[in-house]
Formats: structure tokens, C-alpha cells, sequence
């Protein structure tokens, strides 16, 4: 029971750790550099349809889409090719910027 007590709250330390490691303002500088062509500047107003609608989304899904095209684990010969050149610090700080940004995946209160 304390090993699983212990892996949980090691988890949750984790967890927190890399939310607090990342920047959303290298995140929005970055987004402006690298996706704003393709899903708009704040994430919520892709040019195409088929594109993704970033802003609202949760941080964790964006941190792993972007590690899983970065490894090829995800295959798409755009997004695979962007997220080859960022760092590990780079994805969260994106997931960071995007996450907060208000669009049509945000929970409305």
C-alpha cells in the first residue's frame, strides 16, 4: 500500500513539475514562429478545415501529440517535420500557451 501511495504521489509531483517548468510566453512567441501560419496565432483559427483547433486544448494531449510526431509514433509529414525541430522545453511551453487560449474546445462556465 505505500509503495502505491508513494508512486502516486510521485506521479502527481511529476506532473506538476513539468506544468510549472513551462513558459506560455516562450510558448506564444514560439506559436508565432512556427504555427500561426497553419492554426492561427492564438491556435483557434486554423486556415485550413482539416486542421487542428489547438487553442482550449488540454496541455497534456498537446505535450503528447507533439512528442508522438516528434518520435514518428504519429504520422503526418507536416506536423512531423515542425515538432522534429523543438525541444523537449519548446512542446511544453507551446502546450502551456495553447491550453490557456480561449476557442471552441475551452470549458464554458
Amino acid at each position: 500500500m505505500n509503495k502505491i501511495i508513494v508512486t502516486v504521489f510521485a506521479f502527481a509531483a511529476a506532473c506538476g513539475s513539468t506544468a510549472a517548468l513551462a513558459d506560455a510566453a516562450a510558448g506564444q512567441a514560439k506559436a508565432k514562429q512556427v504555427c500561426a501560419a497553419c492554426h492561427g496565432e492564438n491556435g483557434d483559427k486554423p486556415l485550413q478545415p482539416e486542421y487542428a483547433i489547438l487553442a482550449g486544448q488540454h496541455r497534456d494531449y498537446l505535450v503528447k501529440a507533439l512528442g508522438d510526431y516528434k518520435s514518428g509514433a504519429r504520422k503526418n509529414a507536416i506536423m512531423g517535420a515542425q515538432a522534429q525541430n523543438l525541444t523537449q522545453k519548446e512542446i511544453l511551453d507551446l502546450a502551456e500557451w495553447f491550453s490557456v487560449q480561449k476557442g471552441p474546445l475551452s470549458i464554458k462556465h
